[in-house]
């Protein structure tokens, strides 16, 4: 009986060694497999990182056009409604002199027929 025992103890010892010999060459394949698809995954990180500035730079480039295009654009509206109230203003002043000129005839012709009617 202690033959069988011991006998058994020293295939379970021999067993035990040799599976635990394989899980550590499956754990060692494991451990690979992770540092691999680790460093994978910091490369795509790293590739989307860039192109994600790349396109933020794009996409600052292209504001700041858009922007330039808009200051521009109300800048020459501005300057064409200084150019329209300098028209109009001197139009007013043409009409000003007109009226004025028009209110001074009247005004003489109302003296003279004062005058000539006395």
């Amino acid at each position: 009986m202690k033959k069988l025992l011991l006998s058994t103890a020293l295939l379970l010892a021999l067993g035990l060694t040799f599976t635990s010999c394989r899980d550590t060459k499956k754990a060692e394949d494991t451990l690979e497999n992770a540092v691999e698809a680790t460093e994978e995954t910091a490369e795509n990180a790293a590739e989307a990182l860039e192109e994600a500035a790349e396109n933020a730079g794009e996409a600052v480039d292209e504001a700041a056009d858009k922007t330039g295009e808009a200051l521009n654009e109300a800048t020459e509206k501005a300057g064409e409604a200084i150019d329209s109230a300098v028209d109009a203003a001197g139009e007013a002043v043409e009409n000003v002199e007109s009226a004025a000129d028009k209110a001074a005839e009247d005004a003489k012709k109302k003296a003279k027929e004062a005058t000539s009617g006395k």
